[in-house]
């Protein structure tokens, strides 16, 4: 019976460079450990103050790498998106400054109901109900209208 190889799989025909990692994670600092414990020298094994310091370490890595992940979930939690982030200004009452489109001048202060919210190049739009869109940073106050026709009855 004859079996042909691959000559790809032969050892010579492998790639000789490799490309190290700069990352040293819990799993390579583990297969370090454990290949330091199996070919010690049994006439003069390690220290145990050494092994036991080694392990602290390992665990203290484990934890900082818990916590850089726990950082990381916490980070694109807060990237909500602007729309709804927001969504609570919908029937808010909104002033703020006309900008005249030509000369760039702002103008007299306008108010007007927020009837929806959507997103431009990642920044909140407010569209009100007197047909402007404004960006939200551009909202100089905001109240409720609510409250305003309570006041005045």
């Amino acid at each position: 019976m004859s079996v042909n190889l691959d000559p790809s799989l032969y050892l010579k025909n492998q790639p000789n460079d490799r490309t190290p990692s700069t990352n040293l994670g819990k799993d390579e600092f583990l297969k370090i450990l454990m290949a330091q414990l199996q070919n010690q020298d049994p006439s003069n094994p390690m220290d145990d103050k050494q092994f036991i310091s080694q392990m602290a370490q390992f665990s203290s890595l484990e934890q900082t790498m818990n916590m850089a992940k726990s950082i990381d979930r916490l980070v694109e939690s807060q990237m909500i998106s602007p729309v709804i982030q927001y969504s609570h200004m919908i029937g808010k009452e909104v002033s703020y400054r006309a900008v005249d489109e030509e000369t760039g001048e702002k103008g007299e202060e306008i108010s007007s109901q927020v009837v929806s919210v959507s997103q431009h190049e990642g920044w909140a739009v407010l569209e009100l109900k007197n047909g402007d869109k404004i960006y939200a940073d551009a909202a100089i106050q905001v109240s409720d209208p609510t409250e305003d026709t309570e006041e005045k009855a």
